[in-house]
């Protein structure tokens, strides 16, 4: 019985973990893009090729 309530309380820490990193991501993602809609008329940066 011990064994079942760890492997239960470890899958839930692991849920909980896994959204909280997606959430994260999302902000993260989110941020960068209206960072890249403001950039707005200003000097481009040369594209180097390599």
């Amino acid at each position: 019985m011990l064994i079942y309530m760890l492997a239960t309380a470890m899958t839930i820490a692991m849920l909980i973990a896994t959204v909280f990193g997606l959430h994260q991501e999302a902000q993260r993602v989110r941020i960068k893009a209206s960072i890249k809609r403001f950039e707005g008329f200003g000097p481009r940066k040369p594209y180097r090729h390599y």
